[in-house]
C-alpha cells in the first residue's frame, strides 16, 4: 500500500509541479551530507507553499531547518522585502542548508538561528509578527512551539505542524512513545487554548500515513 500512496505523490508531483533544479540539488546535498531523509514531501512542500502565499505571508517563522528543503519551499512564498526566519539545533544541518538555500537564490531572505529552538524563540521580541509559521522539529516540545508562535505572531497568523498522525500512533493513550505523548499534548493544547481554532488532517503518500495541524490564531 505504502507504493501506491508513493506512486500517487508522484503523478500529482509529475502534473502539478513539475522539475524543479533547486529543490532536487537541495535533496542530493542534504543525502550527500547525510542528514535524514524526513524532509517534507514535494506535494506538501508546495502546499506549504501556497498557504504562505494564500496568509499573504511578509514574515515567516519556520521551527526545524534540517537542509532548507522546505525552507526554500516558504521563501519562495515571500514578496521581495519578506523574511524568514527558520531554527535549526544542528550546526551541521543549518551549514548544509545555508548552502542549499544560496544555490535557490532565497538565502537573502532567510536568517537561520542555531541552537535550542525554545531558547531562539525565547530571545525573539514582537517587533514584528510573524504571519505564518511552519513547526517541524523535535515533537515532545510541539505544544511550546505553537503558545511561542501565538506570542510571536499576530491575529489572523497561520499555523501548520507537520507529523500529527504517526501512523496512528497518536490515538494511544498507553504509549510510552515521547514524540506520540508530545503530540497528544499539543491536541489537548489546541483544544484548550481560546487564541487559536485548529483542526488536523490525516495524509498518505510519500512520507507514509501521517498528518498536520491547520490553525488560525484568533
Amino acid at each position: 500500500m505504502a507504493d501506491h500512496w508513493r506512486a500517487v505523490d508522484d503523478y500529482i508531483a509529475g502534473k502539478l509541479l513539475g522539475e524543479d533544479d533547486a529543490l532536487a540539488a537541495a535533496l542530493a546535498n542534504n543525502a550527500a551530507q547525510g542528514l535524514p531523509p524526513i524532509d517534507v514531501s514535494a506535494t506538501q512542500g508546495k502546499m506549504l507553499h501556497l498557504l504562505a502565499r494564500m496568509a499573504g505571508a511578509r514574515r515567516i517563522l519556520e521551527v526545524g531547518t534540517l537542509g532548507g528543503y522546505s525552507t526554500i519551499w516558504l521563501a519562495r512564498a515571500l514578496p521581495e522585502d519578506g523574511a524568514l526566519v527558520t531554527l535549526e539545533l544542528e550546526s551541521h544541518h543549518a551549514r548544509v542548508a545555508r548552502e542549499n538555500l544560496d544555490r535557490a537564490g532565497v538565502a537573502g531572505r532567510v536568517d537561520i538561528r542555531v541552537g535550542p529552538a525554545a531558547d531562539s524563540l525565547a530571545a525573539m521580541d514582537i517587533d514584528q509578527p510573524f504571519d505564518f509559521v511552519f513547526i517541524d522539529a523535535d515533537k515532545q516540545s510541539n505544544a511550546h512551539y505553537v503558545s511561542e508562535a501565538i506570542r510571536l505572531g499576530r491575529s489572523g497568523m497561520t499555523i501548520v505542524v507537520d507529523n500529527v498522525v504517526r501512523e496512528g500512533g497518536v490515538i494511544d493513550a498507553d504509549s510510552d512513545d515521547e514524540r506520540i505523548i508530545g503530540t497528544r499534548a499539543l491536541f489537548d493544547m489546541l483544544a484548550a487554548d481560546p487564541r487559536i481554532d485548529a483542526t488536523a488532517v490525516q495524509t498518505v503518500g510519500a512520507k507514509h500515513w501521517d498528518g498536520f495541524v491547520l490553525a488560525r490564531v484568533v
